[in-house]
Formats: structure tokens, sequence, C-alpha cells
């Protein structure tokens, strides 16, 4: 009987070195496969973030830079300097030096955005808005919200007036998403800058390798 069971230990053994083994083989794979894919889709908003850049170089003069999105491995953020799209104290209307930046900049990022080259390379164009710390997030998230959606429908009224061809991709790119004060501007002393606090910024999301593959299937 010693025996019997020895035998019987030493294929159980066997076969759960075995199925460790497989185990093993297969996380190194995933992990592999997932590693090639982040770095597959990094590739691709560096791509887009080249193409961006160069596509906007005219507006660096004014300060407006195109930038990796920290929080985002696979986000850009339109960044816009301070006195363009800077709301007024608990106010929704864009101010005319905004209205006169969107009127040049969105047909340049709508152009670049719904080319061929990268139409079926982005995800979405989120338009968000920010408020100071002014108030309570039941006032202030309506509020930001309301920027935003001011902001999406000017782009709109833009592509409509300037670039119709393109109007209906960049609509299915675009959305709003109101902040609150979640995300405040703040000064070299760590003081919030409440002016520069009241804002819209664009944030660019190129597709992932999972919406990449989906839309291979679809068609789409």
């Amino acid at each position: 009987m010693a025996i019997r069971r020895s035998g019987n230990n030493g294929v159980g053994s066997s076969l759960t070195d075995l199925m460790t083994s497989l185990m093993v083989i297969f996380v190194l794979l995933l992990v592999a496969t997932l590693n090639n894919a982040t770095a597959e889709s990094e590739n691709t908003r560096n791509l887009i973030l080249e193409e961006l850049r160069h596509e906007l170089q005219d507006f660096a003069r004014q300060g407006i830079r195109v930038d990796p999105d920290p929080t985002d491995p696979l986000g850009l953020i339109v960044l816009v300097p301070s006195g363009l799209m800077d709301f007024s104290l608990d106010g929704t209307d864009i101010p005319e030096k905004g209205v006169t930046f969107l009127n040049s900049f969105v047909p340049r990022l709508a152009g670049a955005a719904c080319s061929k080259k990268y139409r079926t390379e982005i995800s979405s164009i989120v338009v968000e808005g920010h408020t100071d710390s002014t108030g309570t997030d039941e006032h202030n998230i309506p509020l930001s919200q309301k920027r935003s959606l001011a902001v999406v429908q000017k782009t709109l009224d833009v592509l409509g007036q300037k670039q119709p061809q393109d109007r209906e991709c960049f609509l299915d790119f675009l959305s709003a998403n109101g902040r609150g004060s979640k995300e405040p501007i703040r000064d070299p002393n760590n003081n919030e800058d409440k002016d520069r606090s009241r804002r819209v910024v664009f944030k660019v999301r190129v597709r992932s390798i999972e919406q990449r593959e989906l839309h291979s299937i679809l068609g789409n």
C-alpha cells in the first residue's frame, strides 16, 4: 500500500508541476500580449500627438499646446492659455476672445481628427468644463456642464458654417463633461487662481486595441 501511495503522489506531483508550468506560460503570454497592445496604442497616441501639434502649430505662438494627458495613457490635452476661454464668475457665455479662438481653432482640429488617416484611430473628443472653488458641488457641477455644452454648441455651429463636411464626423467624437471644481488651477504659491480655474479644455482620446478590434469586426 505504501508503494502505491508513493506512485500516486508522484503522478499527482507531476500533474501539478505541468499545470503550474502551463499557467506560468499562459501568464507570460498574456503579459506580453497586453504589453504589445499598450505599446501599439501609445504609439498611435504619439503619432496623433505629433500630427495635431503640426496641424495646430500656428496656434503655438498664442501659447496653445497639445500634450499627453498625465492621467490617461491614451489621452491628449489641448491646453488653451489663460485669457482665451476663461469664463466670468458664475457665467456660461463664452468670452469674446474664446469665440474668436474657436472660429479659427475648431476647423483645424476637426480637419485633423476627421482625416482619413486618423478618423478611425480617435475614440472621443471631450470638452471639459471647470469652475473655481466658490460655491458647492451642487452648484458648480451643473455650471461646469453648461460651460462645456456652450463650447460644444459653438464648435458645431462653427463647423456648420465653415466646414460642414466634417460636422457629422466631429459630432460622433464630441461630448461635454462638467468637472466642477475638482481640478483648480494653482499659482506658484499653491493658491487657487480662480480666474484661470473657470475654463474649458479639449481632451482627445485614441482608441484602445480592444476598440480597434471591435471597429474592425463591425466595420465602422
